[in-house]
């Protein structure tokens, strides 16, 4: 593996492609850190530590997550890559009820490229309105309930300035996404968010190590560790899994050529759905809390701040029901058997000892739904290792090696490697993956 990576860097071009990207993170990361005008620093970060270990966290730990802790010290970089995910999958969705939108995702590059168009326009809706209420949130103490005020000035100007400058900065995330796409390593908007979540381990691992001192302290530190990497070889292993279907092609005649007659399969991976039922379950959940922020003296509002934070059994309940229902969801809506089927017939295709046409696509089904029942349990459980860290040793929302921040961090580097190593084997280099 050493001598790959030493290959990586031989090569000019992929060099080139790697020192680009690296380039861009560090803009990336420079820009998470500057405040945005008018926000009281000293203030703030006097408030934050306190505010990441109570439950209220909880209603924007998930954007605070891909933001890299940029959106409660309210920098330029605070909503982060959130917007575009939000308005990807909102299009993703919608393509399935709206047939312009499918039949944009049918026409190949020019249709994408369309999607693409629609995808920042809604980005930059949604990048407003979030900047809105956040900043007015900062503005009435919701966001964080801090002893000083977080801003010097609450007159409109300033505010309206607070919000455009979060706006924009939605919008030079997104360029530079595109950049590393364009001109670096792997999918932009992937290693953004790589590169927030990575950037707050180092933190959440050292205030686990600081919560218990002594020895205790460094034992729990390196056990962490070390279950954290057995966490990660785990769901490496459920990430490359997947079910092979069979698909042989009939020979024909097309012309005066005999084609066909090939053997391929259909990969059906066991988890299909990606990290995305996550992402629809904790914002599902997110609605209660939000509810209990808006009206807490409320007798629906006060047990919901009882009962409803995110260390506790009605919320981890509910979210890993939510998670196993969103993977269903998720693949019905994305993978068409019937669509599927309908192609491998018009091209002469099918599963050994299956029949073309509704055979194959009952059993497609059958095999997707056997296939999705392991994988949203995967998902489900993964999702709650926070919970049980919580448990274990005391550690708060931000523990490093839970839920969302650890399979997206193995997705994108599995990612990102696949595509360095398909770019040295053109070259007739040996890959990472042996």
């Amino acid at each position: 593996m050493l001598s790959a990576f030493a290959s990586a860097f031989k090569t000019p071009e992929l060099r080139k492609k790697i020192f680009f990207t690296l380039g861009i993170l560090l803009v990336f990361r420079l820009g998470s850190t500057i405040p945005a005008p008018n926000v009281n620093m000293q203030a703030l970060n006097a408030c934050v530590a306190d505010a990441t270990t109570g439950s209220q966290a909880g209603l924007y730990s998930l954007i605070n997550l891909f933001s890299g802790g940029a959106l409660l010290h309210l920098t330029i970089f605070a909503l982060g890559v959130m917007p575009y995910i939000t308005s990807s999958i909102i299009l993703q969705l919608l393509a399935v009820v709206i047939p312009r939108l499918e039949a944009l995702r049918k026409e190949g590059a020019a249709g994408q490229a369309k999607i693409t168009q629609y995808t920042r326009y809604l980005t930059l809706v949604l990048a407003l309105l979030q900047a809105t209420a956040f900043v007015t949130m900062a503005r009435t103490g919701q966001l964080l309930q801090c002893r000083q005020p977080i801003l010097y000035n609450q007159e409109l100007f300033p505010l309206i300035t607070m919000v455009l400058t979060m706006t924009a900065g939605t919008v030079v995330i997104m360029w530079l996404g595109e950049l590393i796409t364009d001109r670096g390593v792997g999918n932009g908007m992937s290693v953004l968010i790589f590169t927030q979540i990575a950037a707050q381990f180092p933190t959440g691992l050292w205030s686990i190590k600081q919560g218990h001192p002594g020895a205790t302290g460094w034992f729990l530190f390196l056990a962490i560790i070390a279950i954290g990497l057995l966490v990660m070889l785990g769901i490496l292993f459920m990430e490359q899994g997947q079910r092979r279907v069979p698909v042989q092609y009939a020979k024909r005649m097309v012309g005066r050529r005999l084609v066909g007659g090939s053997t391929t399969y259909i990969p059906l991976k066991v988890n299909q759905s990606g990290v995305i039922p996550v992402i629809f379950a904790s914002s599902i959940l997110y609605l209660p809390i939000l509810y209990a922020t808006f009206r807490p003296q409320s007798g629906t509002g006060q047990w919901i701040a009882a009962n409803f934070h995110t260390n506790s059994w009605v919320y981890s309940t509910l979210q890993f029901l939510l998670i196993i229902g969103f993977c269903y969801f998720y693949v019905a809506i994305t993978f068409n058997s019937e669509e599927v089927s309908d192609n491998m017939k018009k091209y002469g295709g099918f599963i050994p000892g299956i029949r073309a046409g509704k055979p194959t696509e009952r059993y497609l089904t059958y095999v997707l739904n056997r296939l999705t029942a392991p994988g949203s349990l995967y998902l489900a459980i993964i999702s709650m290792i926070p919970t049980l860290a919580f448990i274990a040793v005391g550690a708060n929302q931000n523990f490093p090696f839970g839920g969302t921040s650890i399979l997206i961090i193995v997705g994108v580097a599995l990612d990102t490697v696949k595509r360095i190593e398909s770019q040295l084997q053109q070259r007739n280099y040996e890959g990472f993956l042996r």
